[in-house]
This record gives C-alpha cells, structure tokens and sequence, in this order.
C-alpha cells in the first residue's frame, strides 16, 4: 500500500493566499518536501499532500496553492470552498503585500469560505531578510489578534518556522468542536479526484 492509500482519520483542507511573490509556493513546497528553490508564480491553483500524525490523530492534508495575482481570481475563488484552514502570508519587505491582506484577502476568504469555523493563521514570510523589512513583527501580530487569527513569521529559505506555522494551525483545527468529522475514505477519495482534475497545471 502506498503513503497516498494509507488509512487516515482525517481529510484536511488547508489554503494559502496572499499577493504573488511573497512566497507561498516556496512555504508549501518547504513544508511538504522540505526543500527550497527559487519558484515562478503559480499558475491557477495547485496542491500537495502531506500526512501527519498529530495526538494520535492520523491526517492527511491537501495543501492548496492559489495564485495571487488578480486575474486569476475568478479561477481560484471555487478552491476557497471546504477549507478548514486558511494561510495568509505576507512578505516582511513588502509593506504593499501586508496591506493587500485587510484590503483583498480577508475579504476574498470572507466571500467564498463556506466553513464559519476554519482556523485562520497570518505569516510574515522572508525573516532571513531582516535587514530590508517593512513590516514589524508587531505590526503582524496586531493585524492577526484583530481578525481573530492565529501569527507566526518565518523563512521558507532557510527553514525557520515552517513546520511550526502549520502545527499551530494543524493543533487549532483539531481543537475546533466539530470542524473535522471522520472521513469516509472513498468519499474523500472522490472528492480528491476531483480536485485534482480540476486544479490548475501552475508551479507549486
């Protein structure tokens, strides 16, 4: 049996948004392969697969990758559908990137997240740029207790907090009454299948 057959207690669905070039795709690509490159923009959406084992609690997360620049909006809107968790990352060197966050993505999760009760976490992403940040760390944190949303900065350069950031929002999920049910594994196999004939053919 391979890792994707693998049982599991839970299918959980996690989405990256956030201007483009702030590095979510360098962030998932870190977290699930724990590797970094210098990456073009995603195209559409894309996702990988991840499997954790968190307090006994088997998971397999689909981690969703959704473009950020503004044409592509009306294609990746659908994918915001069914997400138990939702990423906002930002760039410290980018005050605009920061700032696109209250003023479009908030919103955008806001109008297409069906599920109330998903778990939401802001990063600063390019710590390992200090020297150029425009950002404070307390700008950030402020931002996120304002909104109701878990915060951490990190480096998917050189690794720092990564698997942190999403350990914060794998627990929180967990912790959220009713957020998660137990899957059904053919159900969300078709449900995966779908997904994945539907995702765009985009960098990751």
């Amino acid at each position: 049996m391979s890792s994707d057959e693998a049982p599991y207690d839970h299918l959980v669905k996690i989405l990256l948004v956030g201007d483009s070039g702030v590095g979510k795709s360098s962030i998932v690509t870190r977290f699930v392969s724990d590797s970094f490159e210098e990456l073009s923009p995603t195209v559409g959406v894309d996702f990988k697969l991840k499997r954790l084992d968190v307090d006994g609690k088997r998971l397999k997360l689909t981690v969703w990758d959704t473009a950020g620049q503004e044409r592509f909006r009306t294609l990746t809107s659908s994918y915001y559908r069914g997400a138990h968790g939702v990423v906002f990352v930002y760039d410290v060197t980018s005050a605009a990137s920061f700032a696109a966050l209250r003023e479009t993505w908030l919103k955008e999760v806001d109008m297409y997240g069906t599920i109330e009760s998903s778990v939401k976490i802001v990063i600063g992403n390019k710590i390992d740029k200090d020297s150029e940040r425009a950002v404070t760390r307390e700008e950030g944190v402020a931002f996120a207790k304002e909104n109701g949303c878990l915060f951490l900065e990190c480096s998917a350069k050189t690794k720092v907090r990564v698997a942190e950031a999403f350990d914060e929002l794998v627990k929180g999920i967990l912790e959220t009454p009713g957020l998660l049910v137990d899957s059904n594994d053919g159900e969300d196999r078709v449900k995966l299948g779908a997904y994945a004939d539907h995702a765009g053919s985009g960098c990751c």
